[in-house]
């Protein structure tokens, strides 16, 4: 593979011949799989998905395509994503693994942006007779101020962009150490080699259909060179493979892995008299129009919650933190490729809806989570509430600065934002987008129902995401000249 240097133009081979020669004369069978864009909204607009399950435009998500167990094959209907997305049809997005397995990554990590992480889920479980889409969490990322690359050597403070490094994800201490045996041996420093545990003490590992599957994802955002990260995302410079060994093996499972710990103590709770000041301002200017005040509430539990109850949490990272326009968090067990439409009435109760009218509109405000270093990005999604079908994101690089305006002379103005939702953006609305509709997936229509999610996005003091007990939550108002508006408080 090539790679695509943020300093430079030149492109530097990454040869792996050597690794899996190793792998193979230590008796490993190697099996090379894919990388590539997991391009949701495209799946959803092309038919192959129902749904876009809550994705982060902010983030374009690269996902291992795995090659199956040696013997086996592809699980049926998986080739209409691989088809779509230009991937080889003997690989898989969703894959099991044995416990005497791994999948590792060669390569490098992405350009210089404002976050990244690589992380592994638990996709499906079988639950009885039932198997559930389940797509939780298992344990912390590898992210940029944790990963070992040539630029961290053992994780220290460095540059971690563009930088070549190894990731083993395995259940196995024995199978992890022989492979980083044969990279060693290879020419790779052991300093540079990451292991993410599959902890088969909550895992059901296997290559049965019962057994459960997986997905690692790469999660990068905000690039410094916007050019640099397409190139990156269209041409991900490294490898996957399956490394299976050829005869049965002593197992040496790891234990569960120790995780980072959320929360410093110090919280944004002293902004609070101001959020209250910043939301009289914003009733006052628009005092014309109905007012409705969204609820707000956490989105998703964390992915051990829903291992343990058979429950779809849609991919949180333990990096972040996620609220909603809801007054719950999501709970029901779902099928595979759920039908995100069928499921939490709470979203369309009451209905939300963004029309053409010049007097509707959404206004989103709250504290700026990156201005007070709760999270390195934060962000707000307005999404299609059917098909969960998030079409832009708006960042704290977009909408620092906007609430001065409502504030003037007030110091900590600069700690908080608004931003405007609407059909239509006048000249002089700075901070505003205009939600597309009559775009298939990549908009909203005016009669369907919406919700706006925000995220957080890693705390630097604790290399994971901000605890919710230290986080003041975000909020929205809709605005509208119907009678059916009303003021709630």
């Amino acid at each position: 593979m090539e790679t695509n240097d943020t300093e430079a133009n030149d492109t530097e081979a990454i040869d792996t011949e050597d690794f899996q020669q190793a792998l193979e004369q230590d008796g490993f069978t190697v099996q090379e799989g894919e990388l590539a864009y997991f391009d949701l909204l495209r799946l959803l607009e092309e038919g192959v998905l129902p749904s876009a399950y809550g994705n982060n435009p902010t983030t374009k998500y690269v996902i291992y395509f795995v090659p199956p167990a040696p013997g086996y094959e592809v699980e049926e209907g998986i080739n209409q994503i691989t088809s779509t997305l230009g991937v080889s049809e003997n690989t898989t997005p969703f894959w099991n693994l044995g416990p005497d397995e791994a999948v590792v990554f060669v390569g490098r990590t992405p350009p210089e942006c404002r976050y990244f992480s690589y992380e592994n889920f638990v996709i499906h479980r079988t639950i009885g007779n039932e198997r559930r889409w389940i797509f939780a969490t298992l344990a912390d990322t590898l992210n940029n101020l944790v990963i070992k690359t040539e630029g961290t050597p053992d994780g220290q403070p460095g540059n971690p962009f563009n930088q070549t490094t190894i990731i083993i994800v395995t259940a196995d201490r024995g199978i992890d150490q022989r492979i980083r045996d044969a990279a060693e041996s290879a020419g790779y420093s052991n300093n540079t080699i990451n292991t993410q545990v599959l902890p088969s003490v909550i895992l059901n590992l296997g290559v049965e259909n019962d057994s459960d599957t997986f997905a690692s994802f790469i999660r990068p955002a905000l690039f410094n060179d916007t050019q640099a990260g397409e190139n990156y995302i269209n041409n991900t410079t490294g490898t996957v493979f399956r490394i299976t060994p050829n005869n049965t093996t002593e197992l040496d499972p790891y234990d569960y892995p120790e995780l980072r710990v959320r929360g410093t103590g110090q919280t944004e709770f002293d902004l609070m008299d101001d959020l209250e000041k910043l939301r009289t301002a914003i009733l006052e200017k628009y005092s014309e129009s109905n007012a409705t005040e969204l609820p707000t509430s956490q989105t998703v539990p964390i992915g051990t919650d829903a291992i343990q109850r058979g429950i779809n949490v849609l991919g949180p990272a333990n990096d972040a933190a996620y609220l909603w326009t809801a007054n719950q968090t999501i709970f029901s067990p779902t099928p595979p490729f759920f039908d995100t439409s069928e499921y939490y009435p709470f979203l369309r109760d009451p209905e939300i809806t963004l029309g053409n009218d010049s007097d509707e509109f959404i206004i989103v405000y709250g504290v700026n989570h990156a201005a007070t270093g709760k999270a390195t990005y934060s962000n707000f999604v307005i999404y299609g509430a059917d098909a969960w079908n998030g079409v832009r994101a708006i960042t704290d690089a977009d909408f620092s600065g906007s609430a001065e305006e409502y504030l003037p002379g007030n110091p900590n103005a600069k700690y908080l934002y608004v931003y405007k939702l609407a059909r239509n953006c006048s000249e002089d609305d700075q901070y505003c987008y205009e939600v597309p509709y009559g775009q298939g997936a990549y908009g909203i229509e005016m009669d369907q129902p919406l919700f706006i999610a925000w995220r957080l996005y890693m705390e630097n003091a604790t290399k994971t995401g901000p605890a919710y007990s230290e986080i003041v939550y975000d909020r929205a108002i809709k605005f509208d000249a119907n009678d059916s508006g009303n003021m709630s408080s």
